[in-house]
């Protein structure tokens, strides 16, 4: 067995052995705003629920481990001390990942991934539309356990009012744990389906996403493409050039001349084998 002293390893090293043993984690899909009422939207795994009476949820921005820095979502929540806590699930994964994006302080990263902002009822952060079960929150504590990279900072929210979409509850009244299809983090760029196990999503760490925002409207509004298409074709750098694009056509001309319909059927296609750069040339032949 491989033992290790916390002390005598890397912080990097040390978190990938714990986020890839304390796993399947859910995750906290935490929105904000800045002192400006700027929104802010951002996933966190190091979440859980500690209590009903009062209604408990905690979770941790921690500090990065590559270069000591906070997160837009503890800053906000230290100055506004409100957020709203959104659950993710399989519809809305891939969006959730785009968010995850280092995305400059002021980008609203709703527009980035495409996502809906709906008007909370007691507290200011904006609520995540298609997100099954949101929870307005005040926080009322934050622990901070260290100044170092890698270290956590408890958020301690008390629950002030709870929204459940009814499409997910069962003939009680109650959340059917089928219905909501929740999503969970493990460890490197895994993901589990709480009802069909594990999947994998790339991170999108070392470059920006162009964002559901900057994806052209006729595709943005397809009426084929799902939330999900959309979050993978907005985690790409940038479009491929027009160049680029009439060499596949000439390559493909079972592409050319058809209806909106057939080359949004044909792009997803291509999304199913994770082949992102042939699905946008696809979307962008004239």
């Amino acid at each position: 067995m491989l033992t290790i002293d916390p002390k005598e390893v890397s912080t990097g090293k040390l978190h990938q052995y714990l986020l890839g043993a304390i796993a399947p984690r859910p995750i906290a899909f935490a929105s904000t705003i800045d002192e400006d009422g700027n929104p802010n939207l951002s996933p966190f795994s190091f979440f859980n629920v500690f209590g009903a009476n009062p209604p408990i949820m905690i979770f941790s921005p921690a500090r990065s481990v590559r270069n000591n820095t906070t997160k837009h979502t503890l800053d906000n929540a230290e100055i506004t001390k409100e957020v709203v806590i959104n659950v993710v699930n399989y519809d809305i994964v891939q969006q959730m990942s785009l968010s995850s994006t280092m995305y400059p302080k002021g980008v609203n990263e709703f527009e980035k991934a495409g996502l809906t902002m709906l008007p909370s009822e007691v507290v200011k952060p904006f609520r995540v539309a298609e997100s099954p079960a949101q929870f307005e929150c005040k926080v009322i504590d934050i622990i901070y356990t260290g100044k170092e990279g890698g270290a956590g900072n408890l958020i301690v929210c008390e629950v002030v009012k709870v929204h459940v979409k009814e499409e997910v509850l069962d003939d009680d009244g109650l959340i059917d744990q089928h219905k909501i299809d929740l999503v969970a983090r493990a460890g490197g760029s895994y993901y589990s389906r709480a009802r069909d196990g594990f999947f994998e999503i790339p991170k999108p760490l070392s470059t920006l996403g162009i964002g559901v925002d900057q994806i052209p409207a006729e595709i943005r509004n397809s009426n084929v493409l799902t939330g999900n298409n959309l979050g993978v074709l907005g985690n790409v750098e940038e479009m491929p050039s027009q160049a680029v694009v009439d060499n596949f056509a000439k390559e493909h001309p079972e592409y050319v001349g058809v209806s909106e319909e057939k080359k949004h059927t044909f792009a997803q296609e291509y999304l199913l084998k994770n082949d992102v750069e042939s699905a946008w040339k696809v979307l962008l032949i004239k």
